[in-house]
């Protein structure tokens, strides 16, 4: 099976066309949310070949193939991060301008900022005393990089 398009995210969908139907799961690294071209197999050994026509990232919930009894949806397995929670403006700006001089991508949700554990940030934020905890914990969509030039 080649799957060229996501039909929908379960989070658009009606509880009752979820729970009439047998869900079959894609288990992706974060990292691979970005590939558009990847063969993949599902928790029921099912092998499956994505090449997507559009030009977007996967994200957790997507639904890869479904029709009246079955769906195939992508699931993320969890990453290592560090989970920022700053206590000020002052801590938040600081700890972001110093992410993003090293080009870290990272994410939000509610009050807290995320970031791919790095020892370096680990050290970075220790020193300046912002309070973060290490946890594995699922991202509904990858880490983009975002290149860029500092020439002229």
């Amino acid at each position: 099976m080649i799957i060229e398009r996501i039909e929908t995210n379960i989070e658009c969908m009606e509880k009752d066309d979820l729970i009439n139907r047998h869900i079959e799961k894609v288990y992706l690294e974060s990292a691979h949310l970005v590939k558009r071209i990847q063969r993949v197999k599902t928790d029921h050994g099912r092998e499956i070949g994505i090449r997507l026509k559009d030009p977007r990232d996967l994200a957790a919930g997507d639904v890869l193939y479904m029709d009246d009894r079955n769906m195939i949806v992508i699931d993320v397995v969890a990453d290592d991060l560090l989970v920022i929670s700053p206590r000020s403006l002052t801590e938040m700006g600081s700890i972001a301008h110093q992410l993003g001089n090293r080009h870290l991508p990272a994410q939000f949700a509610d009050d807290e900022m995320m970031v791919q554990y790095d020892y370096l940030v680990e050290e970075l934020l220790k020193e300046l005393q912002i309070p973060f905890k290490r946890e594995e914990r699922k991202v509904k969509q990858a880490f983009r990089h975002i290149g860029h030039s500092h020439g002229a």
